[in-house]
């Protein structure tokens, strides 16, 4: 690789993660909890009100409304999760952020202990101590191995630092504003994220299935389905690609990943996440992680540009000499 190109790509990667440890010391210095006004994120932000939280917005057929009120701003402050390892739900019904956030530890960044699902906790990383460090995550032995090739080179080649889309849950965890527009008339749902490329999915409320056989083409963000449960809004999500990874620690998956979401407001100022991790190929059995995402009302989306050189990306190889990333 020309030397110019490789400090270029790692200058990226460093000013990615300098911007999210930003992003995660402004949510923790406003400490966003369950009861608490909500932090600040994106761009233009600022202290949400002050007092207990207004009640769940809703849409005129009662439907819970996930996004802004009309006639207002707001975005969704989205945390930077850097391991999901310790957010999976434990037998205990606990996770290991949230007994760290119990004794006042919080993640790196900070932690406030009225805030144990998410929003001012801080990264949520921990020290890298490879798979043996996570008897919650069900490693099979190969993914266990290519997770500690990972934490060894400090994730080097994660394809989100090279403005590759970061992919399913990962989109969640990853330090940018969000919108959520639900539009009933057409049976659907659109999440925009100012981050991770400019993306955006779009959730089908329609009853349709999934597609069958080759019609499933494989993407960065998969085929995404949904319905009510009440006040929760369930997404199932399959047709992932391989060319991502499940968070910046390195957590891998296969085209076999079968992702659950749950998401719900309990109020005006949160929104409850929860993902579902069901991965025959590189998982024993499946895994539930979870955090609160909180709500900025005074933030909009705004421009963001995050450009590599794909067709150069093709021809960058690992420490075997293995292509890094697979031609689309």
């Amino acid at each position: 690789m020309p030397l110019r190109r490789r400090v270029d790509v790692r200058n990226h990667h460093r000013n990615m993660i300098l911007g999210a440890m930003v992003a995660v010391l402004l949510t923790a210095f406003w400490g966003v909890g369950a009861q608490q006004a909500p932090a600040p994120g994106g761009r233009g932000g600022g202290r949400g009100p002050s007092g207990p939280p207004e009640p769940t917005p809703r849409l005129a057929d009662g439907t819970p409304n996930l996004g802004r009120v009309p006639g207002e701003k707001g975005v969704w402050s989205v945390p930077y999760i850097t391991n999901m390892g310790e957010r999976v739900v434990e037998a205990d019904g606990t996770t290991a952020m949230e007994r760290r956030i119990a004794q006042g530890r919080g993640g790196r960044g900070g932690g406030r202990a009225d805030a144990p699902l998410g929003g001012g906790e801080g990264t949520g990383g921990g020290a890298r101590g490879g798979s043996k460090s996570e008897p919650q995550v069900p490693f099979q032995p190969w993914a266990a191995a290519i997770y500690d090739y990972h934490s060894k080179n400090q994730s080097k080649y994660d394809p989100e630092g090279y403005c590759l889309p970061p992919g399913g849950p990962r989109l969640m965890a990853t330090p940018y504003p969000m919108e959520i527009v639900q539009i009933p008339e057409q049976k659907r749902i659109v999440m925009m994220f100012e981050g991770a490329t400019h993306i955006w999915r779009e959730i089908h409320m329609d009853g349709r299935a999934h597609p069958d056989g080759d019609a499933l083409n494989p993407t960065y963000l998969g085929h995404s389905v949904g319905h009510w449960d009440g006040d929760t809004l369930v997404v199932d999500i399959v047709g992932f690609n391989e060319q991502t990874w499940i968070d910046y620690f390195g957590h891998p998956h296969t085209d076999m990943l079968h992702v659950v979401e749950k998401f719900s407001r309990p109020n005006k100022n949160q929104l409850r996440y929860e993902a579902t991790f069901d991965d025959p190929g590189a998982y024993t059995k499946p895994f539930t992680v979870r955090w609160n995402i909180p709500w900025n009302p005074n933030g909009e989306l705004t421009e963001y540009i995050c450009q590599e050189n794909n067709k150069y990306l093709q021809s960058l190889t690992d420490d075997f000499g293995q292509p890094i990333f697979k031609k689309q």
